[in-house]
C-alpha cells in the first residue's frame, strides 16, 4: 500500500515566447510531461513546487518567476499508478503552477523519474503530454503570455 497524498503540483516551464520544457517518464517511455509531483507531509504547495522543480529538473525556483495559476483539477488517477496512494483513494487535487524562463536551457534530470526532455513550442507540447490536464495548461499559455494564438 502506498503512502502519496493525493495532492500534487503540476509546473508548466515556459519562456516568453511560448516554448515549454516536456520530461520523458522513465516508468512509462513514450508518456511526456510537464514537471509533476506530490505533496510531501504538510508543505506549502509553492514549497512542493520548487521541490519538485528541483528533483526534477535541477531548475532553482527562486532564479525564475515562479506563479501560481489558482487552477485546480481534480482527476482519476490512473489504475497502473494507484498502488503509490493510501487504499481507496482514486481521485487527486493537481494545482497549476507556471515557471517564467527567459529561453530554453539545459536541465538536469532525475535519472530515475526521467530518460530525457525536449522544448517544444506550446501548441506542440499540448498535442503530445498523455495528461489531458496537463495539455490545457499548455493551451493556456498563449493567452497568459499574451502571445497571439495560432
Amino acid at each position: 500500500m502506498g503512502s502519496k497524498q493525493p495532492v500534487s503540483v503540476l509546473v508548466v516551464i515556459h519562456t516568453r515566447d511560448g516554448q515549454a520544457l516536456l520530461l520523458e517518464r522513465a516508468d512509462k517511455p513514450g508518456y511526456w510531461q510537464s514537471v509533476t509531483g506530490s505533496r510531501e507531509g504538510d508543505e506549502d504547495l509553492l514549497d512542493t513546487a520548487r521541490r519538485e522543480l528541483a528533483e526534477e529538473t535541477g531548475l532553482d525556483a527562486e532564479r525564475y518567476v515562479l506563479s501560481d495559476w489558482h487552477k485546480v483539477n481534480r482527476y482519476e488517477i490512473y489504475e497502473h499508478w494507484r498502488h503509490r496512494y493510501p487504499e481507496g483513494v482514486t481521485h487527486n487535487d493537481e494545482h497549476v503552477f507556471g515557471l517564467l524562463l527567459d529561453e530554453p536551457c539545459e536541465v538536469k534530470l532525475a535519472p530515475r523519474e526521467h530518460l530525457g526532455y525536449r522544448w517544444l513550442p506550446w501548441d506542440e507540447a499540448a498535442a503530445l503530454v498523455f495528461s489531458p490536464s496537463n495539455a490545457e495548461a499548455l493551451r493556456a499559455l498563449p493567452q497568459r503570455l499574451g502571445l497571439k494564438a495560432v
